[in-house]
């Protein structure tokens, strides 16, 4: 038994450190665009479902699902008007989306296959 929670201990921690990492990587990004290759953004892609898999638990689900469309919707319709502002943060909200879009599929996923569980 201690095992196992030593496992989901440790998992708990490898979404915390992916969801760090991804943030970091968006912001890098965008500062520096000069890094910004395919590889790059498909690493976006893969730390954001780690972090859907492994950092979002039940009882977040609604917070972070609603968190990220707000995220997602906001990015969309202010995406000119900020980068009037400067191109770097346009970016670097391009990349946050990046990151956070396959996390909230994954999450309304697990969601979805619960409720038809119930």
């Amino acid at each position: 038994m201690a095992k196992k929670k030593k496992q989901t201990a440790d998992l708990k921690k490898a979404g915390h450190y992916a969801f760090i990492a991804g943030l970091v990587l968006a912001v890098a990004l965008a500062l520096f665009p000069q890094l910004r290759v395919e590889y790059t953004v498909w690493t976006l892609v893969v730390l954001g479902v780690i972090v859907g898999l492994l950092n979002v638990t039940a009882k977040e689900t609604t917070g972070f699902l609603v968190a990220a469309l707000s995220l997602i919707i906001a990015s969309s319709a202010s995406y000119v008007s900020i980068s009037a502002i400067w191109s770097g943060l346009s970016d670097m909200l391009v990349n946050v989306v990046l990151f956070v879009s396959p996390a909230a599929i994954v999450v309304a996923i697990k969601t979805i296959i619960s409720l038809a569980k119930d």
